[in-house]
């Protein structure tokens, strides 16, 4: 395998014929699981977007377009919409896709111990109707219900239960985790978790072929100066992301590509809203200040967010004011602004809320899943504690972050979330609305954070068609949220891509790597 990416590289360097068709990439994070429903995460769904398909898919420039349906309908007044599946498509292992295998990714995909269930909340049942037609039916009107299903993927009933893998297991594993079995361009040929993932095409796809890969192997790579020299050297054909510091540089050396754009993710703090008392740091065991909007808007104005983009990420992030950034659908313009930077005013708010003298208290946050996250939280950490808040930092790789956050072990945290309908529903039914399971609501709302008017607006939002109506309800709710400071919006994430000069791709701004749009030339 390195005789043939080394004749690969000296092949393209000449501007001679491609003796290989095999590329390898590295990035941070590695998806911790193979299951399409345990973990909603963008590292598990980008991944899988490979292996997996759902009903519908975004193409390049980010629009549904038909995937395993043909095309869908709605149903009657409002009622849901009816998908007509595409025939003849197989899983990796040969067996047929059908309806069958829709009404079950739905079963497990919905189910309490799945991560993606709260995709299903607007969902009152799913009909099969024939063997290549299904209704979802919907309590209220949906008319963006197609656009948040982009990233349900379709498991095949009988090998999930042939294996024991009917219910996805997050928490301990099964079959699904190590394994996969998708309808996807590519199929999981080895996997060794941690270390590396080997994807081969599947052969027998239903749609074109646009790539010329013969075999491809992710690598996470934690260290960002290792994935820079692997880079260079040719080991890999692409790190994600790049380095901020190393871009300019990389950029100029003639024999790497960056390819930089603008991503979905809004980074922000979030912090408990729901403890009585703080949990770690000097005052662990003392009332919870955050559980105070003057104290959570204190914060927003100590950090100092133009700092952090000009010296962390040298220029190339964007200010967010919201939970979504200015292209995403629902944007509130109207709520554009972002609390300024004013030490003195954050000090006031404290003394204030009955903290003139500050406090201590626990800052979570990962060390390799967003772009410089640990030195964000640094930053952050600093800059609070000149006006008295004094954050006790503990960062931690990514899979350990999550089960901190889930078990409640914070007091402040770091959160990125990237919309998967480029909606700003999305974002106030994961993070805004009041955490309740029996509804599917706010599975990544950490903070606790409740408002009855967010959760009153939340189904008016999702069943409104006309757009003029439905804007001011986001705006009303980016007012509320903006007022009670339910989380302190900082920064649009950047996309920093590196490759060699040969490779050819497509980045999209959910950050998603899509390997069946990759030429290696």
């Amino acid at each position: 395998m390195k005789r043939a990416l080394s004749i690969l590289a000296v092949a393209s360097a000449m501007g001679g014929p491609v003796l290989a068709e095999e590329f390898k990439w590295a990035g941070m994070t590695d998806p911790q699981t193979l299951d399409p429903h345990a973990v909603n995460s963008a590292p598990v769904l980008g991944f899988l977007n490979n292996v997996y398909e759902g009903l519908v898919r975004r193409g390049k420039d980010m629009s549904i377009e038909p995937a395993l349906a043909t095309s869908w309908e709605p149903i009657g007044n409002g009622e849901g919409w009816r998908f007509v599946l595409r025939e003849g498509v197989t899983f990796h292992d040969g067996s047929s896709f059908d309806a069958e295998d829709v009404l079950f990714s739905y079963q497990r995909a919905s189910n309490e111990v799945s991560d993606t269930r709260s995709w299903f909340s607007p969902v009152s049942d799913v009909k099969v109707v024939d063997a290549y037609t299904v209704d979802i039916l919907t309590k209220a009107p949906n008319p963006i219900f197609p656009d948040s299903i982009a990233n349900w993927m379709m498991v095949d009933k009988g090998w999930a239960e042939a294996n024991e893998a009917a219910l996805p297991d997050k928490e301990n594993g099964n079959y699904a985790t190590l394994n996969a079995n998708g309808t996807g361009a590519f199929m999981v040929s080895e996997r060794e978790p941690g270390l590396r993932t080997e994807l081969v095409p599947h052969t027998g796809w239903w749609d074109e072929v646009e790539h010329n890969i013969t075999r491809a192997e992710f690598t996470p790579v934690q260290n960002p100066a290792t994935a820079v020299a692997a880079l260079l050297s040719g080991d890999v054909d692409m790190i994600n992301p790049v380095p901020i510091q190393d871009a300019e540089r990389l950029a100029g050396s003639g024999d790497v590509q960056v390819i930089r754009g603008i991503e979905a993710r809004v980074i922000m703090l979030g912090m408990a809203q729901e403890s009585d008392v703080l949990k770690y740091g000097d005052d662990e065991g003392k009332p919870n200040p955050f559980k105070d909007a003057r104290v959570r808007a204190a914060v927003s104005h100590a950090v100092n967010v133009p700092a952090i983009l000009k010296t962390i990420m040298r220029g190339n992030a964007e200010p967010a004011s919201q939970l979504v950034s200015p292209a995403m659908r629902g944007y509130s313009n109207a709520n554009a602004d972002r609390p300024e930077f004013d030490q003195a005013k954050a000090k006031a708010l404290l003394a204030e809320a009955g903290y003139p003298d500050g406090f201590s208290f626990g800052l979570k946050c990962p060390n390799n899943r967003y772009l410089n996250d640990e030195a964000v939280c640094q930053a952050v950490t600093s800059m609070l504690a000149q006006v008295g808040m004094m954050a006790q930092l503990d960062a931690m790789p990514v899979q350990n972050y999550w089960p901190e956050l889930r078990a409640d072990n914070y007091d402040m945290y770091l959160l990125g979330w990237s919309p998967g309908t480029f909606d700003a529903e999305h974002p106030i039914r994961f993070l805004a609305s009041t955490p309740n399971k029996e509804k599917k609501l706010g599975s990544w709302n950490f903070a606790g954070y409740s408002n009855a008017r967010i959760d009153a607006l939340l189904p008016m939002i999702q069943s409104e068609i006309d757009a003029t109506k439905r804007q001011a309800m986001l705006d009303e709710s980016a007012q509320i949220m903006q007022d009670e400071k339910a989380y302190v919006p900082m920064y649009v994430q950047p996309l920093v891509w590196g490759t060699g000069q040969n490779i050819s791709l497509t980045q999209r701004p959910d950050n998603f790597f899509i390997l069946r749009w990759v030429s290696v030339n």
